[in-house]
This record gives C-alpha cells, structure tokens and sequence, in this order.
C-alpha cells in the first residue's frame, strides 16, 4: 500500500511543482507526519526530491525533473492516446485512467500523448442518422470476461429459438460495429452474437480456460470458417469491367476472382455467396452491368425478380 502511496505523492509533486507537507497530506488523506515521511523516502530512495524551509518553501522535485512511471515510450504514449483518448469510443472508467496515466508521462512525452488524444473523433452516428445499439448484456459478459467466471446464458438463433446454458466466457470481439462473445461450452469453443443473448447471469463458478487459447488466433480461426460458409456458392458471369471495382467494394475482395477478357470487351468473373438467393439479391441491382452465365437457378431467380419490378413499376 505504501508504495502506491509513494507513487501518488512523485505525481503530486510532478503535477504541481512544490507542495507542502500539510498540502500532500490533505490531498492523500494521510497525517502530515506521515506525509512528510513519504517524501522522506522518496529523496531516500535516490529520487530528486529536496525540501526549502520558509514563508513560500516545500518540497519540490530537483530543476522540475520528472520521471516516467508508466514504462512507456513515446510512440507507445502516443498510439494509446491515439486511439483511446476522449473523442473515442471508451468508457468512462478508461478515461478516467487516461487522465491519471498521462500525469505519470514526462513532459515531451505529455504534449504529444495530449494532442494525440484530441487527434481521432469516434462518431458512432451512420449517415442515415441511426446509431449502432449496444447489446443489452454486453456490460455483464465484459465483467465475466474479466472476472473470468462463469455465465448462464439464454441465447436465441437466427430462428429465433431460445436455448440455455452454461458458458465459459474467454473474450470478446467486435467487428464492424457487432459484438461477439468467444467462450468453451461443452460442445466445445462456440461464438456468440452478443445482440442475440437473451439472458446473462454470472455465477461465482471459475471460468477453465483451455491450455494454450489465444484470443486473436481463435477469432481468426472463427473469420476463416464464416468467410469458407459464406463462400460456399459460386456464380459464374460476364461483368462490365467498369462494374469490377464496385462489386469489390460491394462483396469483398476476396469473393470476387476476375478471369480472362471476352471478345465483347467484358470480363469472366466468378463471385462466391452464401446461398443462391442471396446471389440474386445482391445481383439484381447491378441490371445490365452483370450477366449471370450459370448456375440456372440464379438466371432464374434473377428473371422472376425482373418480372416483379416490371409488373410493380411499368
């Protein structure tokens, strides 16, 4: 505890210059003696801390030196407060580190950790002026995750059907503004949709985390195995090249392989879905610009979709 103490008073004494042991021991909430033994310690202990008696004297750190609690290196100082600091999309309880670390930061340090704080604005708000919700339990699985216990969670699918169970939390994910828990079941690792969880109760029970996982290298085990689902069906077409790069921007990068030239100047390009109806969704708007050549299911569809739009809109 008293080296916590020792810490708070260097910072005391970094943020305000010269301090009284009087004024050290009101903003500590200790005694003046003991206070005045705390600063004792520290110039003890090598740090260049020296004390001037008078009317306007105190303890001061020796030519206003300054020392890096915190370990860290400047571009390290900078990239944290780079993408946490106040304009971002933390909690309070990060900023409210925040403020206190940058405190323990020597003053070059300071000034660019500050500005680089005020560099990034996170502005959760889409163009169509509705916002991203925040799962309802996201804040309960945040402290199982950190307290490592155990959750009964009630869970529903894409069905809508609601299951129990137990679940060990491991970590949690968010990608593209959707949040995923990653947790051991006794089927195994599952992922789940945290907008899909129903319920969410932590016990007192420890969570047993399986020998060797790793957050990152799980999670992109988990992409790998959406990305083979969602690329399960292929559709072959001849494509505009001028069309090319939105399809990219549409699909993906990697759902879209670009072929050979045809002799009218289009492209043969194959593009992998999830489903053949979700080809012709996605398809449909692109009219001309895109020639479905097979599978015949998808020409299908596409042709009964052309049917409705003509008999809605002639």
């Amino acid at each position: 505890m008293r080296a916590d103490r020792l810490v708070s008073v260097l910072l005391v004494l970094q943020r305000r210059g010269r301090v009284t042991a009087a004024e050290l021991a009101d903003e500590l909430e200790v005694s003046p003696r003991t206070a005045r033994r705390d600063l004792e310690a520290l110039a003890m202990a090598g740090v260049p801390v020296y004390s001037q008696a008078g009317r306007n004297g105190g303890w001061s750190l020796i030519g206003g030196a300054r020392t890096d609690l915190s370990g860290l290196t400047g571009a390290e100082a900078r990239t944290l407060f780079l993408v946490a600091g106040p304009q971002a999309s933390v909690t309070p309880a990060v900023k409210g580190a925040l403020r206190k670390l940058v405190q323990a930061l020597p003053e070059t340090f300071r000034a660019e950790a500050e500005a680089a704080a005020s560099a990034v604005m996170h502005d959760p708000v889409r163009w169509d002026g509705s916002r991203a919700p925040t799962p309802r339990h996201l804040e309960t699985l945040q402290h199982a995750v950190v307290a490592g216990r155990q959750v009964e969670l009630g869970y529903g699918d894409r069905e809508g059907n609601r299951t129990e169970r137990t679940v060990h939390p491991l970590g949690l994910v968010v990608k593209n503004a959707v949040w995923y828990l990653v947790a051991d079941t006794d089927a195994g690792l599952r992922t789940f949709r945290v907008g899909r969880v129903r319920s969410a109760t932590m016990t007192d029970r420890p969570v047993v985390r399986p020998e060797g996982f790793d957050l990152a290298e799980t999670w992109e085990g988990v992409v790998a195995a959406m990305d083979r689902r969602r690329k399960s069906f292929v559709v072959r077409a001849h494509v505009n090249p001028a069309a090319v790069g939105w399809l990219r921007g549409h699909l993906g990068p990697n759902r879209i392989a670009v072929g050979e030239e045809l002799a009218d100047g289009r492209l043969a390009v194959d593009l992998t879905f999830e489903a053949p109806e979700a080809a012709a969704w996605q398809l449909a708007g692109y009219a001309g610009w895109v020639e479905v050549v097979e599978p015949e299911m998808v020409r299908e569809q596409l042709a009964r979709l052309g049917s409705d739009l003509v008999e809605q809109y002639a």
